[in-house]
């Protein structure tokens, strides 16, 4: 039994040999996959523009110029004024001088009844955004397509068809803070420090239960009654099987 109890307790040291070694080797292989990006490919990749326009190429655009590219490449989606709804939501519109002028727009206080579509200029907070979305991404078709002056240009246009800068003017790395102080939605942003601070002040007040408290909570939700059979009969449109059923929203309707 003795020569046993050696046996199987060399033959496990044995396998964590083995097994150390392949692990090794597996790191060791895995180590040596790929290679370092060289300067021109990290380059390329590292193209993010911040709100303090860190990473912002240099360039100047034209609004005239950005106009004959938005009616070549941008209009078919999005409108020739920016106003379509019938691709994607309008970018421009539902801001006033009044908005400019705060930083803060009205509209987006004011409920669907005053302005029935949030557009994008209503709710962006800074011009970067516009800046670097338009150019890793758009055309649609065709992203990172655009050169670093045709990205100004297209920007241009669509800022003064929101009155923040003139019909006539040009942005660019140079002049686009100026941009940015008249942005209509500029002061929109919250910061609420105890959601990035672990020891800031919480940001719900309740009071702990102390007495005769649930012991169980129940979560449900209903279908109300106005809302049935607004899209059909929801229990036809599931599959037969499985653990998925939809409401029999025709069961106690009026008839």
């Amino acid at each position: 039994m003795k020569l046993k109890f050696k046996l199987s307790v060399a033959a496990v040291a044995l396998g964590a040999v083995f097994a150390g070694s392949a692990m090794a080797d597996t790191k060791a292989a895995m180590m040596a996959m790929g290679r370092d990006a060289t300067p021109a490919e990290v380059k390329a990749w590292d193209i993010d523009v911040r709100p303090d326009f860190k990473g912002l190429p240099k360039g100047v655009g034209t609004v005239a110029k950005g106009e004959a590219v938005w009616e070549e490449k941008c209009a078919s989606c999005h409108g020739v004024f920016g106003e379509s709804n019938e691709v994607f939501t309008p970018i421009i519109g539902g801001t006033t001088k009044d908005d400019i002028k705060t930083g803060r727009v009205k509209g987006l206080d004011e409920g669907m009844s005053i302005v029935p579509q949030k557009t994008t200029i209503m709710k962006v907070a800074t011009v970067s955004t516009l800046w670097d979305y338009i150019n890793r991404a758009m055309p649609w078709n065709a992203p990172k397509s655009l050169s670093t002056d045709e990205v100004y240009s297209v920007l241009a246009y669509l800022l003064s068809l929101a009155e923040v800068i003139p019909a006539d003017g040009e942005l660019s790395d140079k002049n686009i803070a100026q941009a940015q102080a008249r942005m209509p939605n500029r002061n929109g942003m919250v910061f609420y420090e105890p959601m990035w601070k672990t020891n800031g002040k919480g940001d719900v007040k309740n009071v702990a239960c102390m007495k005769n408290c649930a012991t169980e909570v129940k979560i449900s939700s209903f279908l109300p009654d106005y809302a049935k059979n607004a899209q059909g009969n929801t229990a036809e449109q599931n599959r037969t099987i499985g653990p998925v059923r939809g409401l029999d929203t025709d069961k106690g309707k009026a008839k």
